[in-house]
């Protein structure tokens, strides 16, 4: 097995570093390759996403990646920010099918923003379709109106589009996790509003007609956001495509505490898969040794267990973070009165002692 590990920019490589801190300790043999991405690949390569960095994506088994971006390079052209890199990858690894799991552990309940009540328990699939949609859609750009409310004015525009094909494989990703969960799946459009979604709809209907034993309910987008806040835990399987995923998949990281939390996978047809926290490079913090490297971790064991089949291994990692948690360390982002504040390295710490059977009340804090 290959590992190509991606840090990235900001704090990417600070929670990279505690993830593959964890995995050493599994006693499983593969093989990692560190390589450049993001703002600190332009400032080497002048690319976000050098030809040698993306050959390695391609020839691993699997992706572990940081996260990427700063405000400094906000001036840059289009192809050269460092997150056309994530969206890259995406598209030459036919990375289509984005899990986000918002899962609300029962030590974290009061970091929530919502009622206790609400949230424990809680845990939700997202599905979010990853290489289609407006992100993707051509013809995009900037030009003069030739018609609307003021020809002649500068405008820009962006397309939104789906084929049958790209909603088809989503929306079969979508109720098989459901049959391994509560088979119920949710999914999410605009169809009052906008033609993509109301095709989006009719061809999840066909769709779910080969999985019987699945409910299948239909929401909008805004309903969908206002029922994540009013009644999460009626959610089990959220399908929708690429734009609102990212949105409601945000919204749902709150549920849980901190986006500091929650991991993701990005899975080929396959199951070949980039995996990387929800949350995002956080530049202000970069370098402060505070950041939560828990989503990068959990990351680490979504990829053992969807792509390298090591279930077990993922397991372990899952009930390292849970014991962790239970001995009340927090870093910042999830911290709360009578726990204890640790930084991103010592947080890494304690999950490998609970991995490797050692107390982690007795964890230095840094």
């Amino acid at each position: 097995m290959k590992i190509a590990i991606l840090p990235g920019d900001g704090i990417g490589t600070e929670i990279m570093a505690e993830a593959v801190k964890v995995l050493a300790v599994l006693d499983l043999k593969f093989e990692t390759e560190t390589a450049l991405v993001g703002g600190a690949a332009y400032e080497a390569h002048g690319h976000p996403l050098p030809e040698g960095t993306l050959n390695l994506a391609k020839a691993a088994d699997a992706v572990l990646f940081g996260a990427v971006g700063d405000w400094k390079y906000d001036k840059l052209e289009r192809q050269f920010r460092p997150e056309q890199a994530i969206l890259g990858l995406r598209k030459h690894l036919g990375l289509f099918a984005n899990f986000r799991p918002a899962i609300c552990y029962e030590q974290l309940t009061h970091a929530s923003s919502l009622k206790p009540e609400l949230v424990a328990g809680l845990d939700i699939l997202i599905i979010r379709e990853l290489t289609g949609d407006i992100y993707f859609g051509q013809p995009r750009g900037r030009r003069v109106a030739i018609d609307g409310h003021f020809p002649g004015a500068e405008e820009a525009f962006d397309t939104m589009r789906y084929s049958k094909p790209e909603i088809e494989r989503i929306a079969h990703v979508a109720f098989q996790a459901a049959r391994r969960r509560n088979k119920k799946v949710t999914s999410v459009d605009k169809a009052n509003v906008l033609e993509t979604f109301q095709f989006w709809k009719d061809v999840v209907t066909e769709v779910h007609a080969q999985y019987p034993d699945v409910a299948l309910e239909h929401m909008y987008v805004d309903n969908a956001a206002m029922q994540l806040v009013k009644a999460p835990k009626a959610f089990d399987v959220v399908v929708t495509g690429n734009m609102f995923g990212d949105i409601l998949s945000d919204e749902a990281a709150m549920l849980t505490g901190s986006i500091g939390m929650l991991p993701s996978a990005s899975l080929d047809k396959s199951n070949k898969g980039l995996y990387e926290p929800s949350h995002g490079s956080a530049p202000d913090i970069a370098g402060k040794g505070v950041a939560n490297p828990l989503a990068t971790i959990l990351s680490a064991a979504m990829m053992l267990r969807y792509t390298l089949n090591q279930p077990e291994a993922a397991d372990r990692i899952e009930s390292a973070v849970k014991a962790v948690l239970s001995a009340g360390l927090r870093t910042g982002d999830i911290w709360s009165e009578g726990t204890q504040r640790v930084g991103t390295r010592a947080m890494g710490d304690a999950v490998v002692a609970a991995l490797s059977g050692k107390t982690i009340t007795t964890i230095t804090k840094g």
